[in-house]
């Protein structure tokens, strides 16, 4: 590279540099403004609100008694019932698009699936109230009830609010994303992998199970994450089904709290109270905290897989 090009990539370089740092920045602010904002909370409760069950922020007398396990468990969950419905159905919307559909119809899927991700939250949460609760209260958890009551998970009353219909509209907010990813990174495993399978003889569901799904494993794993950020952080659509009440219980047809609702109904009730506001405040934090580690160990998955798919293992 000649001196004259060098002053010429000088400015761009630096626009590249500045836009790369960005992330970290915002980052480390975010996380410094949350630490300070938690500063009371943490005064008041120290370690008792990680593992406190009570949510009384306004008693008649006495200070409040604030406890973020409910909400941590209700995000948990609900977060945890959402993948568990929505990534298989989302593998096999982004196999059917990459492998089966015929071009017609794989750009119709293609674009109705996309479609689904542009819809707002809020939107989602109005067919929830209106639709999907009425629906498992009347149909669903009844039947689930009848056949898996013996299961603590599937006892007490079916109103249709509570942690599985929660769970079930994140799947339905998770699916577009997750899918979306895992077909691109189907569609760009080679196809001599697939050609070389035919060659011996192998099916095409062989093909796909064998050589496909191996091969592109590293970023279904990598949709997974993502999804799971996705899902931990929805707040409209889940407050709008979840019924909002702290309480810990094992029954998916109970309601309950997640971070993001209890923030986002309670947020405007503070009404000059600091500590309160505070806990809040530090709900923020323990949820960017949560999504931090999951990220990571997504992330630590992903790098492992890596390294045994370029050493040429993909059992």
């Amino acid at each position: 590279m000649t001196r004259k090009q060098g002053l010429r990539n000088g400015p761009f370089h630096l626009l590249i540099w500045l836009a790369a740092l960005v992330v970290p920045v915002i980052s480390v602010l975010l996380t410094y403004e949350l630490l300070i904002g938690s500063f009371d909370s943490f005064k008041a409760f120290s370690y008792r609100f990680l593992i406190g069950t009570d949510w009384i922020p306004n008693p008649p007398r006495g200070l409040p008694s604030l406890g973020a396990l409910p909400a941590i468990y209700g995000s948990v969950v609900t977060t945890l019932i959402g993948l568990l419905l929505a990534v298989p159905v989302s593998l096999g919307v982004a196999l059917f698009q990459s492998e089966l559909a015929p071009r017609i119809l794989r750009n119709l899927s293609v674009f109705l699936t996309e479609m689904l991700a542009a819809v707002p939250s809020v939107v989602y949460g109005l067919w929830g109230l209106l639709i999907l609760v009425p629906f498992m209260r009347d149909y669903i958890d009844p039947q689930l009830q009848s056949s898996l009551g013996f299961l603590p998970f599937f006892t007490g009353p079916t109103t249709g609010l509570g942690m599985f219909t929660a769970g079930v509209i994140l799947a339905v907010m998770v699916i577009p994303y997750a899918s979306s990813i895992m077909r691109e990174v189907v569609t760009a495993v080679p196809l001599s992998q697939r050609e070389a399978m035919f060659a011996l003889g192998a099916s095409e569901w062989e093909t796909v199970r064998r050589s496909v799904l191996p091969y592109a494993r590293t970023g279904i794993i990598a949709a997974v994450v993502l999804a799971m950020g996705r899902a931990i952080g929805e707040t409209m659509a889940v407050t709008m089904v979840i019924g909002n009440v702290p309480r810990i219980s094992p029954s998916l047809f109970l309601p309950a709290y997640t971070i993001p609702s209890i923030i986002a109904n309670e947020f405007t009730e503070v009404a000059g109270n600091q500590v309160y506001l505070s806990a809040l405040i530090e709900l923020g934090l323990i949820l960017f905290l949560i999504a931090f580690l999951m990220n990571l160990a997504g992330r630590v998955v992903v790098n492992r897989l890596t390294i045994r798919t370029r050493g040429g293992s993909f059992a």
